[in-house]
């Protein structure tokens, strides 16, 4: 039986802007629906007011993750482009 290998470390993301653009495709998605569609049945509404306040959420909800991240973890003194090599 052999050891078990360390977990790899977590990939970088840039979540934030990630949601953040979702976020804005849909608002943009909104105003091209009011706009220039104009629809007699109003789902194509709703389904663009709930990308963007699901996207809104999605910041705050990632926001307050990384912050509450940053706060517990203990400053090792690297910085994360370093690789680290035990």
């Amino acid at each position: 039986m052999s050891e078990r290998r360390p977990d790899p470390t977590p990939l970088r993301t840039r979540d934030t802007l990630t949601i953040l653009t979702g976020t804005v495709l849909w608002a943009v998605a909104l105003v091209v629906v009011l706009v220039v569609v104009r629809p007699a049945d109003t789902r194509l509404v709703w389904t663009c007011v709930a990308g963007v306040g699901l996207g809104l959420f999605g910041l705050l909800y990632v926001r307050r993750r990384d912050a509450r991240v940053r706060d517990t973890t203990p400053a090792s003194g690297l910085s994360g482009s370093e690789p680290h090599h035990p």
